[in-house]
């Protein structure tokens, strides 16, 4: 799954970012948001809040540096899928443990 969504985020398929996720929840344009499990209270509560609200899929990651370096960054709190074939691959490949029982 970090695979795809490293793949995802070089062929801009995805977004990286709490602010950039959501702006993009927002604007009702994220598929599957995937949240590190490590991610301080105050980014959680900017984004879990909006990712409930939007009913976006969300999967969750163990921690930050995971979540980094499957996109080449040394941390990252959320990864937003904008591309609706990409999330459905990666939603088809999550393990239910990861998985978010919101959708």
């Amino acid at each position: 799954m970090l695979g795809l969504i490293g793949l995802g985020v070089r062929g801009r398929l995805a977004i990286v970012g709490v602010d950039r996720v959501r702006e993009a929840v927002k604007g009702g344009k994220v598929f599957v948001a995937i949240v590190a499990g490590d991610a301080s209270s105050n980014s959680r509560q900017k984004i879990d809040g909006l990712l409930a609200g939007r009913a976006v899929p969300t999967l969750y990651v163990e921690t930050a540096d995971m979540l980094g370096q499957a996109v080449g960054r040394d941390a990252t709190t959320v990864i937003g899928v904008v591309d609706r074939n990409l999330a459905e691959g990666i939603l088809a490949i999550a393990t239910p443990a990861s998985a978010d029982q919101q959708s």
